[in-house]
């Protein structure tokens, strides 16, 4: 299993998570984990996705993914499990 955390951040509008979803699923993307609040009309959401079926590299991945919520209107992000680790490790 490759193991993907995005996030998405922005104002909240229809059809952000219909969106990425669709993506995801376009591209042999499976949902492992998903959380989203929406906090004074911001959107906030973070997915774990495993990316081992998708015959996408990595980079495309994050550039579509990136590109997609710009089209939108927030701002996606697209790290490696072992990366956002590394990150948050106190």
């Amino acid at each position: 299993m490759e193991r993907t955390i995005i996030t998405v951040v922005g104002k909240d509008t229809v059809g952000i998570i219909a969106k990425i979803c669709t993506y995801l699923a376009n591209n042999q993307i499976n949902i492992l984990d998903i959380s989203q609040t929406i906090l004074s009309g911001f959107f906030n959401m973070m997915m774990i996705v495993d990316t081992s079926r998708t015959a996408k590299k990595f980079s495309e991945l994050a550039d579509d993914l990136s590109a997609l919520g710009q089209e939108i209107g927030v701002v996606v992000r697209t790290q490696r499990e072992e990366i956002f680790d590394s990150m948050h490790r106190i």
